[in-house]
């Protein structure tokens, strides 16, 4: 494998990996199934138990332990709006994960669609974001357009786009990168382009604030959404929304839930130990960093992540390249302006997911499928042979784990049996 100049966190991996009890087990298994769902590092898992024992109550006592709880939500709302650059923590909606919140979103994003309207979806997003505007639409009578992939480089068809806008768009959701092939998506292209037609826009960053930091003021989204078990946090979903949205839509909900933004998009008590949990989740990817605040810290951090993830990119990169009758769907170079370290593969003589159950036998987790991403396979063809092995990486893997994969991988394709 080649060599160059190590970036910062490759110098201090081990620290890194210390952090994380699962990458502490002996032996100790592989872990690239990080668009899945990230490990989690010892502050995560110790806030959540230290909220747990030291005394939990909902919100609105005259006592302590609910007056903690308050101020753990406060904390919990600031620290991600910082993550994502907002402007204000009322913009910060909590809920059971991204999928719920966004289906519990397009009911009052939708409330003023009338037949003749449509919205754009793309070939490339998760079906927890495209599912529920389908879902609703369905409901509304409002025609769905599909942003179609230009090729196996899985970029959006940005010409098709422009000649799908138009006055009776109301609704613009992509994905910010795909949890398949890793593609980034130029979501500022599409949010500016929205809003030339007054299209509210959402954006599922799901699969790329592991990797790379958005900043909403910059993308100028309506929406953003996220989960934040995929960048080293508990289950939890976060949506973002532009303050005069929250304050005007009419949220679908339940007596206990308040009028006011954003708890009033909250249905029920919220997971208290979770919310402690992000705080912790984004302190951790802080810590990568340095600076003398969040912001700069954050900042940083991301830059180092960024460095050492396309660092491992290109050894990933360079071994593909030697496979042979092995296909590579997405970005073909380590460009992480272009994409994320998720590579996606098709194999001529082998099923997927028998290479992903192999693997699986000699601890290296991987996922394998459509990984429901399925109008992003249909697209590719790749149905009727079983999707794709997706080889999800983060910054706690190593060269070495990058070396072991390919090591085994050979051997499994080396095989005489054909499956």
């Amino acid at each position: 494998m080649s060599s160059y100049l190590q970036p910062k966190i490759a110098n201090k991996i081990d620290y890194i990996r210390q952090q994380f009890p699962a990458l502490q087990v002996k032996p100790t298994p592989v872990y690239f199934d990080g668009p899945g769902g990230t490990q989690i590092p010892n502050v995560v898992i110790e806030s959540i138990s230290a909220y747990l024992q030291q005394g939990n109550s909902n919100l609105g006592g005259h006592f302590l332990a609910s007056q903690q709880t308050v101020a753990l939500v406060q904390t919990a709302r600031e620290r991600m709006a910082t993550l994502i650059g907002a402007t204000s923590s009322k913009n910060i909606i909590f809920g059971a994960n991204m999928t719920t919140l966004t289906l519990h979103m397009s009911r009052s994003i939708s409330d003023s669609w009338q037949a003749g309207d449509n919205i754009i979806l793309s070939e490339l997003d998760h079906a927890g974001n495209r599912s529920a505007w389908e879902r609703i639409a369905i409901e509304r009578g409002v025609k769905v357009h599909y942003l179609t992939i230009s090729d196996k480089q899985c970029q959006l068809d940005f010409q098709q786009f422009d000649q799908l806008l138009n006055e009776r768009t109301r609704l613009v959701a992509v994905t910010a990168a795909s949890n398949v092939t890793g593609t980034l998506t130029d979501i500022e292209y599409i949010v500016q382009k929205a809003k030339t037609v007054n299209a509210i826009s959402y954006i599922d960053a799901v699969h790329l604030l592991p990797h790379r930091r958005v900043n909403v003021k910059q993308i100028d989204c309506d929406f953003l959404a996220c989960s934040v078990y995929k960048f080293f946090g508990p289950h939890l979903g976060v949506v973002y929304g532009k303050k005069h949205l929250l304050n005007t839509l009419h949220p679908y909900k339940v007596i206990p839930a308040p009028n006011y933004a954003p708890n009033c998009w909250e249905t029920g008590t919220l997971n208290f130990e979770a919310l402690a949990g992000t705080i912790s989740a984004v302190d951790y990817i802080a810590s990568l960093g340095e600076g003398s605040t969040l912001d700069e810290q954050l900042d940083d951090a991301y830059s180092n992540i960024i460095e050492y993830e396309q660092y491992l990119t290109k050894l990933f990169l360079e071994e593909t390249n030697r496979l042979e009758n092995v296909t590579l769907y997405g970005i073909p170079d380590y460009n992480l302006n272009r994409r994320t370290p998720t590579f996606a593969l098709s194999f001529e003589a082998h099923d997927p997911n028998n290479i992903a159950r192999k693997l699986g036998e000699k601890s290296i987790c991987t996922w394998s499928g459509h990984l429901y991403a399925d109008k992003l396979i249909e697209a590719l063809s790749l149905s009727e042979s079983g999707g794709v092995l997706r080889v999800g990486l983060t910054h706690y893997n190593t060269i070495e784990e990058v070396g072991y994969f390919f090591e085994v991988l050979n051997k499994i394709l080396d095989s005489s049996t054909v499956e």
